[in-house]
């Protein structure tokens, strides 16, 4: 007697290619959960000699990217394909969140790709030849700083390589107008994301401190730690023999270690990169208080300037003022790159006088304006009313300002 079982007995005329593929296509469809990916990597490195191994190679060191850039995540690998067809390798990106936590990047097997959450419409394979697994990564952002692991699968084996992606940018420390020390580790993230920027890595806090960063009040960093960095050891910040990365006479990075997230309080320590458009400093007719400024920058396509942005403009477009202006914030601070004795000093930096009363004292202000915004009134021209004067006491409305050649 024949039984006919096409449906049940399908899948073993597949051959095992064909249910790799179908398989792994189906987990295409699918992402892992944040709970799930805990814990769950297993590398099994083979040698390189044998029917049908991966051996994954991803480049030393790190790359360097900036925001808005296009940067490639360099990986390869070898592999038997005399036992094996390419096709049957599935290639998986991973963004590693900390050692036993990964987010989904990127998936593919054969023809099926698959982008996850913010890197959909800005992750593709690179594509160049047999054996390329490299990552594509477009308009790359301030949350794309981190660790990536390339992973290479086919039925059997599978092997992994890990590639750092840095940003230009710059470190600066943050407080708001409540004072020192008054942020949990929430409130940090989120002090530095209205700044335009995030919590800074401890090595790019470390970096900063080789390049001069001076800052004696400890600040959250991203992974939870609290750290500070001294260039001039000194008492009040440590001490000469205090512990942490370059103790000694040109002091260090003095690091508390892990503080409990959700109740200890400091101050933070954030981090931007590149700015996709413009800050410049408005010198109104005469200062103004904040709400003055917000609308003098309106007036002119722009908004008043974030603390991030500032501290972008002088470290990555050399943005030179002596001259204090508002920010969005509600403090003051201006930006020197050659420094003089008037301006603050002997080092380049940008400047704070902390946060003014907003109603009372005047200022001009730093604005900011995205791309492609125009520009109402070009250079040469300031903001008042016509026949002047109606400053005293505030009789004027500063909404009814109009362009004056200055």
């Amino acid at each position: 007697m024949q039984l006919l079982c096409p449906q049940a007995c399908a899948p073993a005329a597949l051959g095992p290619h064909a249910l790799w593929a179908v398989a792994w296509g189906l987990l295409l469809l699918v992402p892992v959960s944040a709970g799930a990916q805990r814990g769950r990597k297993k590398v099994v490195h083979v040698l390189e000699g044998e029917s049908g191994s991966v051996v994954v190679q991803t480049a030393p060191g790190q790359v360097v990217s900036h925001r808005g850039g296009t940067i490639v995540l360099p990986c390869r690998y070898h592999y038997e394909a005399a036992a094996h067809d390419h096709d049957g390798v599935r290639l998986k990106w991973t963004k590693v969140v900390d050692p036993l936590a990964f987010t989904d990047v990127f998936v593919a097997l054969g023809t099926q790709h698959r982008a996850f959450g913010p890197y959909r419409g800005r992750a593709e394979l690179q594509n160049d030849g047999p054996g390329d697994a490299s990552l594509v990564l477009r308009n790359v952002t301030l949350q794309d700083y981190g660790r990536y692991e390339c992973e290479v699968t086919n039925e059997l084996e599978d092997d992994a390589g890990v590639v750092k992606l840095d940003l230009e940018g710059v470190v600066f420390p943050y407080h708001p107008r409540g004072g020192r020390y008054k942020m949990t580790f929430v409130e940090a993230q989120r002090a530095c994301a209205e700044q335009d920027g995030i919590l800074a890595s401890a090595e790019q806090l470390h970096e900063a401190w080789r390049n001069g960063l001076d800052w004696c009040n400890a600040g959250w960093l991203r992974d939870g730690s609290v750290q500070y960095p001294v260039s001039q050891a000194r008492e009040p910040c440590g001490g000469a023999g205090s512990s942490g990365a370059g103790e000694g006479t040109n002091g260090g990075v003095r690091n508390y270690g892990y503080r409990h997230n959700a109740e200890e309080r400091y101050d933070a320590f954030c981090f931007t990169s590149n700015l996709p458009g413009r800050v410049f400093f408005l010198k109104p007719l005469r200062p103004v208080a904040l709400a003055g400024a917000a609308r003098a920058c309106a007036a002119r396509g722009a908004t008043v300037a974030k603390v991030g942005q500032l501290f972008a403009a002088w470290k990555l477009q050399l943005l030179d003022r002596c001259t204090a202006g508002w920010l969005a914030d509600g403090s003051a601070r201006y930006p020197i790159v050659n420094p003089r004795t008037r301006c603050g000093g002997p080092r380049p930096g940008v400047r704070s006088l902390g946060f003014p009363d907003a109603s009372r004292r005047l200022f001009g202000v730093y604005c900011y304006r995205a791309p492609g915004a125009p520009d109402p009134a070009p250079g040469g021209w300031g903001w008042g009313w016509e026949g002047g004067g109606g400053w005293a006491g505030g009789s004027r409305d500063p909404a009814a300002w109009t362009p004056l050649r200055v």
